[in-house]
């Protein structure tokens, strides 16, 4: 599963919109859309992403099948 595919399955999860979610991203919503279509995350929006839904970076880009952050 991509990138794009992953914060889909998660924004579906909390049945939530693309503008509520870049909003309470701080990012634009052109932005978050991108993301979603298949765009290269930056670091800065990488790590957005991981902290707003709450799983690894890791996960996120396919290195490991384990949603948790290890803390």
């Amino acid at each position: 599963m991509s990138f794009a595919e992953k914060i889909r399955m998660l924004r579906a999860e909390r049945n939530m919109t693309q503008p509520v979610v870049a909003a309470e991203m701080g990012l634009s919503m052109r932005g978050y859309q991108n993301l979603e279509l298949g765009t290269e995350p930056r670091y800065s929006s990488l790590l957005r992403v991981a902290d707003y839904y709450n799983v690894s970076v890791d996960w996120l880009m396919g290195r490991t099948e384990k949603r948790e952050i290890n803390r």
